[in-house]
Order: C-alpha cells, then structure tokens, then sequence
C-alpha cells in the first residue's frame, strides 16, 4: 500500500507503467467538472471511476481485495477512513468473483485517513474498506483507477 499527496507523484513514476499513467491521468483532470461515471485511459488496462457518495459507518461494509487490477483511491473533496490490513492466508467471507474482480472479508483491520488531495495505491495483498466516515457522514468526491496487472 501506498499513501501519499498527489504533489509527490514523482515519486513513484518508476513502480509501474500503469500507476504512471493513473497518477498524470488524476493530476491533470479536473474532476469537479465532469459527471460521475467511467473513463478510459488505456482501455480496459487503465481506467477510472468518478463517483460522489455519502461516507458511511464502518459497521455497514467488509474488506475487499482485488486479483486483476490495483486500486488508486484519489479524493477530490471531502475526506474518509480506510480500513486496511494486508493479505496473509485469510478466507475470504464472500469467495472470489472473477468478473468483477473482488472478494471480501471480515478481518481486523486499521484506519487510515484520506483526505482531499491524497491518494492511496492498494495491491492484491492490500485488503481495504473504503468509503467510511471519519466523525460524521459526510459527502466525498473520488477518483479509483484500476490499473490492470500485467
């Protein structure tokens, strides 16, 4: 897992040619004005998702882990917690769907914290559960790319 500010993208250009091009594809759209929903970057390999929820209790969701592609998590507003712990021979409680990529689980996990301007990188061991709220519900704005692994 990675977390860090959208300013240090640099940082990791080198990891992966698709995490490349996810972090220049977020830094230079502007996602407040454009409608929610998919857009290609590199076909099925590279593309993103845009989405405004509300967050929610961390009592209302599971982990989910990915085989096929890693997830960039980039808030555009607001904030949100992340439950995260890694990947070490758990069952999964729900079994692994190959067509929509993910399984689930019910793990002990810890708290990370994103907030507008942050991105997260979860890979295939990195179990992760976002989308909750940090003292209050709240409404956040989102960018996840799906970066298939080669």
């Amino acid at each position: 897992m990675i977390l860090d500010k959208l300013e240090n993208r640099e940082l990791y250009k080198e990891i992966h040619a698709g995490i490349n091009k996810a972090l220049l594809y977020i830094q230079s759209t502007d996602f407040l004005n454009i409608p929610d929903g998919k857009y290609e970057i590199e076909g099925e390999d590279v593309f993103a998702i845009l989405k405004e929820y509300e967050t929610k209790n961390k009592e209302d969701s599971l982990l989910e882990s990915h085989l096929k592609y890693i997830d960039i998590h980039y808030i555009v507003e607001g904030a949100e917690q992340i439950g995260v712990t890694t990947l070490v021979n758990q069952k999964p409680k729900k079994e692994y769907d190959a067509v929509d990529d993910y399984m689930l689980f019910l793990e002990p996990y810890d708290l990370i914290t994103l907030k507008k301007g942050m991105f997260a990188v979860f890979f295939p061991d990195d179990i992760h559960m976002p989308e909750i709220k940090l003292d209050s519900i709240a409404i956040v704005k989102k960018v996840v790319v799906k970066v298939k692994l080669l």
